[in-house]
């Protein structure tokens, strides 16, 4: 296997891309989804669970709505992912501010649950970073977050239209 450092990869960078980014990226994905999902799967949570725990910890009691779109999921596919969590009692759906009104809190199970899945992240991010080498898990968030941004579509109005310099 051809192993590369990062600034090797960089200097590449001249190169035309070769094959489909999607696949790729999609690909890369599944193998660091599986490596923390088989850390994980000691304390019977998936990686996406974990998140969902974590974010409604961070920013709870939280509508739906507004979780779904701090996580940049679908509600459709948000419901699908609470559904086990609040079986399991670690998250709770009740009412809101008003009676049309629903919000996500976490319970105290979700926490301790929350709390013994941290400490296994952990060991999943620290074996992540030995197997592809701390450099290249910083020149990788480094490029994930300049993408991310580079993806941000610009709100619509004169600046995103050209009108601003025009004018």
């Amino acid at each position: 296997m051809n192993k590369r450092t990062p600034s090797e990869t960089v200097k590449d960078a001249t190169a035309r891309p070769q094959g489909c980014t999607n696949f790729k990226l999609r690909r890369l994905m599944r193998q660091v989804a599986q490596h923390y999902d088989a850390h994980m799967n000691t304390c019977g949570l998936k990686t996406t669970q974990y998140s969902l725990l974590n974010t409604v910890e961070r920013l709870g009691p939280i509508q739906p709505s507004e979780l779904a779109r701090s996580m940049a999921m679908d509600a459709s596919t948000l419901t699908r992912n609470l559904r086990p969590l609040m079986d399991a009692g670690w998250l709770l759906l009740g009412p809101g501010q008003n009676a049309r009104s629903r919000l996500v809190h976490i319970t105290e199970a979700g926490r301790e649950k929350r709390r013994e899945a941290q400490a296994l992240w952990r060991v999943a991010q620290l074996s992540l970073n030995e197997m592809l080498g701390e450099s290249t898990v910083v020149a990788l968030h480094g490029l994930i977050d300049d993408c991310m941004e580079r993806l941000v579509e610009p709100a619509p109005g004169p600046a995103a239209s050209g009108e601003a310099a025009r004018a």
